[in-house]
């Protein structure tokens, strides 16, 4: 027998079972009026498919602090035991099935603004609307530099705190891992959702390579050129008996 205060770990539930306990858990808090975002189970080995998706996974593992501790995480996601999802600026909240149903918080300190003024002036004629950039359909250099560690936009673990009311007392619990690799397969379909977690506004990006686009227009295209009066004899090749008009004053045009 284990000792008051231990925490026992549940007996192992297989997948298929897991599956259901969260489809009925589903159905139950829908019932009850609660609207839900499940992130839907992975057949395949993948968890997200797009830019932002695969940038905020491939982030996450990154680092030796999370590495270690997502893969049960990974498990969680793909056999869809994240029954809700919300993302919200700097905040994701999650419903994670498991033994039980764990309630999940994680927050997401917001971008630093000097890395996004470089990012701004960086994208300047590179973007050409908000489609491409959230479909990842801007120039290598660019997207490097927005997950580069050190310059870009995706959050380090400093930058992020969590919470679950399950009883492990794991610096990342399984439910936790689930809830992050949740955010970037959500990421695939709502892209937009990386800048409203992070309190950026994508428009800036499109918007600074607007600016670009019109300046180099604008430097592109022929000035107007004006002829100083006292040439207009030599430019016409004829002779004019001109006398600078005088500001103000009234006259009879010559006949």
């Amino acid at each position: 027998m284990a000792r008051p205060g231990w925490y026992q770990f549940p007996p192992y539930v297989p997948a298929a079972a897991r599956r259901a306990a969260a489809a009925r858990a589903i159905a139950s808090l829908r019932a009850q009026g609660r609207t839900l975002e499940p992130v839907p189970a992975r057949e395949s080995r993948t968890i997200a498919t797009s830019f932002w998706g695969r940038a905020w996974c491939d982030n996450l593992e990154r680092y030796s602090d999370f590495a270690t501790r997502l893969p049960r995480g990974r498990s969680y996601l793909k056999n869809g035991l994240v029954i809700d999802l919300q993302i919200a600026p700097g905040r994701v909240t999650a419903l994670v099935s498991g033994s039980d149903l764990y309630q999940i918080a994680i927050d997401v300190g917001a971008s630093e603004r000097g890395r996004w003024a470089g990012l701004v002036e960086a994208a300047a004629g590179a973007i050409d609307s908000v489609v491409d950039l959230l479909e990842g359909r801007v120039p290598a250099k660019l997207l490097e530099r927005i997950v580069d560690p050190a310059r870009g936009l995706f959050p380090a673990p400093r930058d992020i705190r969590f919470s679950c009311s399950c009883p492990d007392s794991a610096l990342m619990c399984k439910h936790v891992a689930a809830a992050l690799y949740g955010v970037g397969a959500r990421l695939d379909s709502r892209p937009d959702l990386f800048f409203v977690l992070r309190g950026l506004d994508q428009d800036e990006l499109v918007h600074a390579a607007g600016r670009a686009a019109a300046g180099r227009a604008a430097a592109a295209r022929p000035g107007r050129h004006t002829v100083p009066w006292q040439r207009l004899p030599k430019v016409f090749g004829i002779d004019l008996d001109l006398k600078r008009p005088r500001h103000g004053a009234k006259g009879r045009s010559p006949r």
